[in-house]
């Protein structure tokens, strides 16, 4: 489970080139794309991991910021499925604003915390980084924080780099205080690594 006591803070991470690497997902997973229903789904991971008070608010969420573009979700939206046929995770490669521009971001990577551990995680984000190449999006964005710090050091596998300044949404970029509180969790070489990974 998260730690919520991380203070929260801004990060923006910003992947310039996309680079395809293999999809690999554990024996007994698959993945499945949203049909109409499947928020319910999603709410459900997002109120697991205590992103949400309620799976009600979860769902209410995802009706009002993605369910009013149908067809974009269906294209867009990634689940893993155990052999059960259960949602064990999520990721949706989306969009936000920047300035006046429509800019690629990757949105609300969850795996469940029964399934984590096994590689689901970055599958997700492999899968959805190939979402953004079939559809040419690049530069991509993520928002996240300190808490997300598995996720952080994720990302940057896959090639995102953190951002000083750049920001994108409506979000604050938040990079000193960030990385201050990421100092207090991570080894040194974690955050030598991260701060390699900036710019």
């Amino acid at each position: 489970m998260i730690d919520r006591s991380i203070p929260y803070y801004n990060l923006i991470l910003k992947c310039n080139e996309i680079c395809i690497t293999p999809v690999l997902l554990p024996e007994g997973y698959s993945f499945q794309t949203y049909n109409k229903g499947d928020e319910k789904y999603w709410a459900e991971l997002e109120y697991e991991i205590g992103d949400f008070s309620s799976v009600e608010e979860a769902k209410t969420y995802s009706r009002r910021n993605y369910c009013t573009q149908i067809d974009e979700l269906k294209k867009r939206c990634v689940f893993v499925v155990d052999d059960k046929c259960n949602v064990v995770g999520s990721c949706i490669a989306w969009h936000d604003l920047k300035d006046k521009a429509t800019v690629a971001s990757l949105h609300w990577l969850v795996v469940s915390p029964k399934h984590q551990g096994k590689h689901i995680g970055l599958a997700l984000c492999q899968k959805v980084m190939e979402i953004f190449k079939e559809f040419e999006e690049a530069p991509i964005y993520i928002h996240t924080q300190p808490w997300s710090y598995k996720a952080i050091l994720l990302y940057v596998k896959l090639g995102f780099k953190i951002q000083k300044t750049d920001t994108f949404s409506h979000y604050e970029n938040q990079y000193d205080k960030a990385l201050e509180t990421l100092k207090s969790i991570l080894t040194e070489s974690q955050v030598n690594q991260l701060v390699s990974y900036s710019e």
